[in-house]
Parts: C-alpha cells; structure tokens; sequence
C-alpha cells in the first residue's frame, strides 16, 4: 500500500486541476460570446476579493478571486456572477440579454463544449502515443461462482453486446458493467457462430486500491485473454479520442440517471474533498496518471453544466428553450427567482456531497469514538 501524498502537494494538485479546467469552462463561454458580439465585463478565476486582476482594451476587468474554486464570464448586462439579466438590458446592444436565442444558446454551449474538446485533445494524444486496447471481448475464462458462470456462459464466449450497447473491446465490458450492480443485463453472446441472448446481474465486490481506498463496483466475473494494443496513427487519434470521451460521458450519464431515478443513494457521491484527494493521489502515481484524471474530471465538468439547474449552463439553455418555443423570453423576475433556488439547491448539494467526503475520510467514526 502507497503512503498518501502530503496536504500541501494534495492542495497544489487540485488547484492544477480545477485552475486550468475552469479557464478552459470560462474560455469557452468568453470566445464563442465575443465572436457574437457579446461585450464581456468580467472574466474572473475564483470568487471572493480579487487578489490579482487588470482590464484590457475591450473594458473586460480580468481578475483573480482569492476563493480558488469555480469562475464566471459577466457579460455585459447580467446583474450578477449567475447571469441574471438586468431591467433593460435586452434594449442595449452588446449586451447578453440583447443577442438573438441562438447566439446566447452557443456562447452558453461554449463552456461545457470547451471542456469536452479538451478532454479529448488528451484523450487523443494519449492513443497516439500509446496505443488503444485492442483485446478482443472474448471470455478466456469464466470465474467460478461468478454471475457469468451462473448465467452459463463459458471459455470462448464472444460478448457482441450488453442491453443492446454494442461491445468491441474487451476493456468495454467492464465500464458497460460497473455501476449496474444488480441490474438484469441482457448480454448478446457468440458461440460457435450462433448468437445467444444470455441474462445476468452482476455481482459488487468490495475493492481497495493503492492507497487503500475502498469501493464497490459491479462484475460479471470472465477474464480477458493476452492484452492487445493497437497502433493509432495521427490522422486516427482525434476519432479514437473522441469515441473514448462518448464511452466515458456515456458512462457518467447513467450515473447521474441512476440518482435522479432514486437507484443510488447520493452517499455515493464524491465533492471537492474526494476529488482533492484523488488529485493528489494520482499525480503522486505519475504524469500520465494525472493527465488522464485531469481528462475525467474535464468530462465531469462539462456534462455536469449541462444538467437543467438555474445557475448551471443547463439552466440557461433551458431558458433558451423555452423562449425559442414561446417566442419570447422567460420575464425577468421569474429568471432572477430561478437562479437564487438554483444557487440554494447547488449549495445545498455542496453542503451534502462535503459531509459524504469527510465521512468516507472517517471524521464521522472517529469523532463518535471520542464523545464515547
């Protein structure tokens, strides 16, 4: 087992992370805006008091918040960080409130579409320089016990397809698997050139990794034959990368579905805390380790904003939507009461996602233990 990194290095790691990752979010939304003729205020890193900033030529006060985490473009004619629109403001040109629906609604999109683009960029250099997995998805063999040997499938068995998500590589079943403890899996199986249709539900075990975290995740119990990597050229490498951010994003989706249908509990969520520590622990494993943590929680971040909450980029879009169908805007009160019951449930989230990290750091226990 690793020793865990220090705090400090922890602390400089997530501030790698993040920093870098909301000036691309920010960027996003700053670029695409200004190409349609939106006038931007502010471009802030952090919250709170600014700590290091200068304006441009443009009028744009670009600045530092001494509060590291999370940023905002204000352009001109929101009210606030949130972008709640001022009286007015739709009258004045330049202003964000002023532009047409399909140009608010791709300055928004730029954010969340950033952080994609760069996941991928990493994603792709990474096939590249590396290579892609190539192992065919055949059971070299079937544990015993398992949810596969219970399912009756055997040594040789080709698995084509998992509810219909069809299945390339080897290294597709599990992440088809992982978060579906329990579920009733249809798996489409080859077997001596026939097709099976084979049902299952995979099995949690209880795992612990190098620095002695443990989770559960869900398997169906085969292994995979000799590892397989395959040369990816250059002119390849942006499909490959973009294949493996739709798998990844794909996968998270379903996640966030789960706990929106009530089939995970919200303790299974992680906040700052557990990707700090992750952080840390992951740039103490390496470079590329690192990198590649930092192209996950680039994906996160994208496909979070896009969740239809007042104060997230969802939220905005939704608003576009709708005045896209009513043809015309959502009035100014009702936006403005939006975004303060978004900012609640968004802080209310923080609020419970920060108890199940220190609680999953053991505070919890061991405070009880000392009242004991």
């Amino acid at each position: 087992m690793l020793d865990a990194p220090s705090p400090l290095f922890t602390l400089f790691a997530f501030i790698a992370v993040l920093g870098p990752l909301v000036v691309v979010h920010e960027m996003g939304h700053y670029l695409i805006g200004r190409w349609c003729g939106i006038r931007a205020d502010v471009f802030a890193i952090g919250f709170g008091r600014e700590i290091l900033g200068w304006t441009d030529k443009r009028g744009t006060r670009w600045k530092i918040g001494w509060l590291p985490f999370g940023g905002y473009v204000q352009f001109a004619g929101d009210a606030d960080a949130m972008s709640s629109p001022q009286e007015g403001a739709a009258k004045t040109p330049g202003t964000f409130a002023a532009a047409s629906v399909w140009q608010r609604t791709i300055t928004i999109f730029g954010g969340p579409l950033s952080n994609f683009l760069f996941a991928i960029l990493i994603l792709s250099a990474f096939a590249y320089g590396y290579g892609q997995p190539h192992t065919p998805p055949v059971a070299q063999q079937v544990m015993e016990g398992s949810a596969a040997a219970s399912a009756g499938i055997r040594p040789g068995d080709r698995i084509v397809a998992i509810d219909g998500r069809a299945i390339e590589r080897f290294d597709e079943i599990p992440m088809a698997v992982a978060h579906r403890p329990g579920e009733l899996l249809t798996l489409s199986v080859v077997r001596d050139g026939t097709l099976h249709k084979i049902m299952l539900r995979p099995r949690t075990v209880t795992e612990e990794d190098r620095f002695g975290n443990k989770y559960d995740r869900a398997i169906i119990g085969i292994l995979q034959g000799r590892p397989v990597i395959r040369p990816v050229s250059l002119l390849e490498a942006p499909l490959v990368g973009a294949k493996s951010a739709w798998s990844i994003t794909r996968q998270m989706g379903e996640v966030v579905g789960q706990l929106v249908m009530g089939r995970r509990s919200i303790e299974d969520l992680g906040g700052p805390l557990k990707i700090a520590k992750a952080s840390g622990e992951q740039a103490s494993l390496g470079w590329q380790s690192y990198v590649l943590f930092v192209a996950m929680i680039s994906l996160n971040l994208g496909l979070m904003n896009l969740l239809p909450l007042p104060v997230l980029d969802g939220g905005h879009l939704l608003f576009n939507a709708v005045e896209a169908v009513m043809r015309r805007p959502v009035s100014i009160a009702m936006q403005q009461t939006a975004y303060k019951f978004g900012f609640l449930m968004i802080l209310a989230l923080m609020v419970a996602v920060t108890f199940n990290d220190l609680s999953s750091f053991g505070l919890w226990q061991r405070l009880a233990s000392l009242i004991g």
